[in-house]
């Protein structure tokens, strides 16, 4: 099934990469280096390349380089493993030791008021125990950092925070909003907005929110969510100084997403223009936390503009957080056909919607009304955007819209209904966590209809596609926190009784799949297959991830909104 019905065959052939380029450090290309040697030298499966490039260093840049030019090599560059240990082990500290455990400022291990309508003491226990979960994940930079960050590309940041779990040992931002809905259901509300404060402070740094808190994200951002976080914090503290903090910060945010690397403009049949976003990595080289593997891929390509291009492309795949989808992909069949900067993405333009409306709210609630009335017509201006854009009558989605390959971002493209993908993906149903589209009832019931009839909802809960392409962590059979909770949140939104019952029943499957896992595995993860209640997900590039912080966050929050009966069963079963 192609990704677009017209989809040209040949994508990269005379493509020239002429995007913006944000250079790393000297650090973060040696460290590719050496994990290309620990590419040569180890077993695929005793490989993690991302463990190498957060390695951190013991003395200098310079004398270690030229300790590492010294080691006995083969012709193809490879080095005996006893060597390589000895190297690492003498020159470097082991990944993650850059970041010291901190015990959270509010964590408490039953907080007054922690899930009111968890009545099945089961399930109340468990909860308990991913409540438990925050004391593990939280992490504060090491005073190393702070006083030597030439030596490491763990970038600093002034407070405590949350991690993912397991090799994702740093803040990410998209990961945060799912961690804090979370540590809010948990009462942990100073470390929700300890993790607002690192954001802010990458923000101020950068002019965007990176990736994640490493040197070598410094090039690429993740779905702008931040507003959303500073809400649902707000929306439980009043803390109004939070909001006049983060204001400055939201609109700097604001203008780095409709930037003209991010934005392309839409003429549709109505004779409107319709400026929508997409992601963009500022980056044309491999991404250094997997050099070694994205050259591998790019070896296929012969030209430099060619392999730029690709690069490019993947670094904004991980940009969008669906790293990897055949969402993504132009021919499903063929990872390197990956064409995501011609792609104006459903949920990315959602969570630009969902800002737009946060920063008309903060801005009524410190006074400032010309902000609030510019940002509210924005949001108006962006609905009809989605109404001309991305609606699809027929399949009663929201649909991606692939742009005319080789357009200049300055030129208007006229909208043309072949460019919708018509394949069915979770993104497309993100739009219901939209108040503006979860408050229109006839809207929700039919949107609800054609999720029931999608093929993604599945015994365990929402699949990320319909296409099971394997090697890919986003597609078939896996399920995801964000995307769970995204939709189900919509759905109970609204006024539909229909609507709200599917919404319930989704979230109900998901929290059956979790539980059983974790008394399977003893630990929450990354992913999940839903075709199979207790099973976790697989696929990609690395192996599957425990911890995890979303997963945490989205299991709390549904439990504290939808509750557990007592006499109800939690098991598969």
């Amino acid at each position: 099934m192609a990704a677009a019905n017209h989809s040209p065959s040949s994508p990269y052939s005379c493509a020239k990469d002429s995007g913006p380029v944000i250079p790393t450090t000297s650090l973060v290309t040696f460290l590719e280096r050496v994990q290309e040697t620990a590419f040569q030298t180890y077993e695929r499966s005793k490989f993690d390349h991302k463990d190498f490039i957060d390695l951190s260093l013991k003395f200098d840049l310079s004398t270690t380089v030229k300790a590492f030019d010294e080691i006995s090599k083969t012709e193809n560059g490879s080095v005996s493993t006893k060597d390589f240990e000895e190297f690492i082990g003498k020159w470097f500290k082991s990944a993650g030791e850059d970041l010291v455990y901190v015990e959270p400022m509010d964590f408490e291990t039953e907080p007054y008021g922690f899930l009111p309508k968890v009545e099945n003491p089961e399930v109340r226990a468990w909860a308990l125990e991913v409540h438990g979960l925050w004391k593990k994940l939280s992490r504060e930079v090491s005073s190393s950092v702070h006083d030597h960050p030439e030596l490491h590309t763990l970038l600093p940041l002034p407070v405590p925070g949350m991690i993912p779990g397991s090799r994702f040992r740093e803040v990410y931002y998209w990961d945060s909003y799912w961690v804090i809905r979370g540590l809010l259901a948990s009462k942990m509300h100073e470390t929700a907005k300890a993790i607002v404060t690192n954001l802010i402070s990458l923000l101020d740094t950068y002019g965007y929110v990176l990736n994640g808190a490493r040197a070598y994200y410094t090039n690429r951002s993740q779905p702008p969510l931040l507003s959303a976080m500073v809400y649902e914090i707000y929306n439980r503290t009043g803390d109004v100084d939070l909001v006049k903090k983060a204001l400055p910060a939201l609109l700097k945010e604001y203008q780095f997403w409709n930037s003209e690397i991010h934005t392309m403009i839409i003429h549709d049949a109505e004779n409107c223009n319709h400026s929508l976003n997409r992601y963009y990595a500022m980056w044309n080289k491999p991404r250094p936390e997997a050099s070694a593997i994205d050259k591998r891929f790019a070896s296929k390509f012969l030209n430099v503009n060619e392999k730029q291009k690709f690069y490019r492309e993947l670094a904004s795949t991980a940009e969008s957080g669906w790293d990897f989808s055949t969402r993504w992909m132009r021919n499903p069949s063929e990872f390197t056909s990956l064409s995501t900067t011609t792609i104006l993405p459903v949920d990315l333009n959602a969570f630009t919607l969902r800002m737009e409306l946060d920063i008309a709210f903060f801005a009524k609630i410190v006074g400032d009304d010309a902000i609030a009335e510019d940002f509210l017509t924005a949001s108006h201006t962006r609905k009809k955007a989605f109404n001309s854009v991305f609606w699809n009558e027929n399949m009663g989605q929201w649909v991606d819209y692939w742009l005319n390959y080789g357009a200049e971002p300055k030129e208007p493209q006229t909208w043309e209904a072949q460019n919708q993908n018509q394949n069915v993906f979770a993104s497309n149903f993100v739009p219901l966590w939209i108040d503006l589209f979860n408050s229109d009832t006839p809207l929700v019931e039919k949107v609800t209809r054609s999720l029931q009839s999608s093929g993604l909802l599945c015994a365990a809960g929402i699949a990320t596609s319909l296409t099971n392409s394997g090697h890919q962590c986003r597609d078939f059979p896996n399920g995801w926190a964000p995307i769970q909770h995204m939709i189900v949140e919509g759905l109970w939104r609204s006024a539909s009784t229909e609507a709200r019952k599917v919404a319930r029943d989704i979230a109900e499957r998901w929290i059956r799949a979790n539980y059983v896992a974790y008394k399977k595995t003893g630990t929450m993860h990354e992913k999940y297959n839903v075709e199979k209640c207790g099973e976790y997900g697989a696929g990609g590039i690395y192996r599957p991830q425990t911890g995890f912080g979303w997963s945490n966050g989205v299991v709390l929050t549904f439990l504290e909104e939808f509750g557990w009966p007592k006499d109800q069963n939690i098991d598969c079963n």
